[in-house]
């Protein structure tokens, strides 16, 4: 019986037209869906469009860093004044503008008098030690010989050693002088820094109070508590170091005078013993005073020096327990190891700007640090040495 076209199999053609369709569709079925592919390339346009605007804005940032610096010193310079400014318009009821301008007229003048006096003496003192070295090398080890029976320092060594020492110093003087003196970008740089303090020392409540409008009621008080008592505590540690440093020069640069060490000698030295022995504690009272006695040891002999160092001795008692407690009675006493710390930091980041901005920083940190979190009574140790002193927390200070 012969088979019907219905059964038989189906031309070679077909079954292979048949193969390539069912493949296609297959891979069609594979294929992810619409979504998964309008998510894809959302997510790459994103990732593109945040790579461009992190690219400008780090190109905007290296552009402004100068910029940005002033801002920053100007900042600084400013939560430095405003304990003096609010002590002006407290005492006399006179405008913020105003006593800021009493500052900046203060400030002026000192700045004034230290680049027309301090900086030529450094200069003419780096160019004496220079020429005089040498003899003063000799006379010291002759006095060593005469009285300890050797050689205190090696002449050769200790040229080689201070050669560098003395040409930079020279050298750093003799490039102020040229900057202060024809340097118009120095010139706008401080007018732009004097500008922001003025106008963030001046409008320092309005600027806490658009701050406040961004946290609710209930941190507003923590908030400000915080930041008068650190500001409050870091301007009173500014001031008083200050003047703690303008008495002790003062009075060294007296005793130098009257021991008859020259003002070419006198009035650097005396600048430095005030500035290291209050800036920098404990480790600063000694290095501040062991180079202006050796200055005076190596000019004007032994007497003289001896002399020079009782007036230290003497005058750090005085200052450790009649000056220190009444000045520094309502501010914070910062840390040995943190103004050290902070000193090096401040100077390697920053330079010699770095180093005197990095004590108040540091004085100030700590204060937040200080004036922040919770608190708890110390439990007494075993031997009856802990405290159990109640330390109010800023919460509950804002409460009350």
């Amino acid at each position: 019986m012969a088979k019907s076209n219905a059964d038989a199999p189906p031309p070679q053609s077909v079954r292979k037209a048949a193969k390539v369709n069912h493949a296609a569709n297959a891979a069609h079925d594979a294929s992810p869906p619409a979504w998964v592919n309008k998510f894809v390339w959302t997510a790459l346009w994103k990732v593109v469009a945040v790579g461009v605007i992190v690219a400008l804005g780090v190109a905007i940032v290296l552009q402004l860093v100068h910029l940005l610096s002033l801002l920053l010193i100007s900042l600084f310079f400013a939560l430095a004044i405003i304990p003096g400014v609010e002590a002006l318009t407290r005492r006399f009821n006179m405008p913020r503008g105003a006593a800021v301008g009493i500052i900046f007229l203060a400030a002026l003048t000192v700045v004034v008098l230290l680049v027309a006096v301090l900086i030529p003496a450094i200069v003419e003192f780096a160019s004496t030690v220079s020429r005089n070295f040498s003899t003063w090398i000799a006379t010291l080890d002759g006095w060593s010989k005469d009285y300890l029976g050797g050689e205190v320092i090696d002449q050769e060594v200790a040229e080689q050693a201070a050669a560098p020492v003395l040409r930079a110093v020279q050298e750093w003087g003799d490039n102020v002088l040229g900057i202060v003196g024809s340097g118009l970008g120095l010139v706008f740089d401080l007018f732009t820094i004097m500008t922001f303090t003025f106008y963030f020392a001046a409008d320092f409540p309005r600027l806490m109070r658009a701050i406040m409008r961004r946290m609710p009621p209930e941190r507003q008080a923590v908030a400000t508590w915080v930041a008068r008592t650190s500001i409050e505590q870091t301007g009173g540690y500014f001031y008083s170091r200050l003047l703690l440093m303008l008495v002790c020069g003062s009075g060294a640069f007296l005793v130098m005078m009257i021991l008859g060490l020259p003002l070419v000698y006198a009035l650097p030295m005396a600048l430095f013993m005030g500035f290291v022995s209050e800036f920098i504690p404990f480790v600063g009272t000694y290095i501040g005073a062991a180079i202006p006695i050796l200055v005076m040891l190596a000019v004007q002999g032994v007497v003289p020096a001896v002399v020079l160092l009782g007036y230290v001795l003497v005058y750090q008692q005085v200052e450790n327990y009649v000056l220190n407690p009444r000045l520094s009675s309502k501010t914070m006493e910062l840390n040995g190891a943190v103004a050290f710390g902070g000193a090096i930091a401040g100077g390697a980041i920053a330079g010699p700007m770095g180093a005197f901005m990095a004590l108040p920083v540091a004085a100030l940190i700590t204060s937040i640090a200080k004036n922040t979190g919770r608190t708890y009574e110390v439990l007494e140790d075993s031997d009856g040495d802990g405290l159990s002193e109640h330390e109010t927390t800023p919460r509950e200070a804002a409460e009350n």
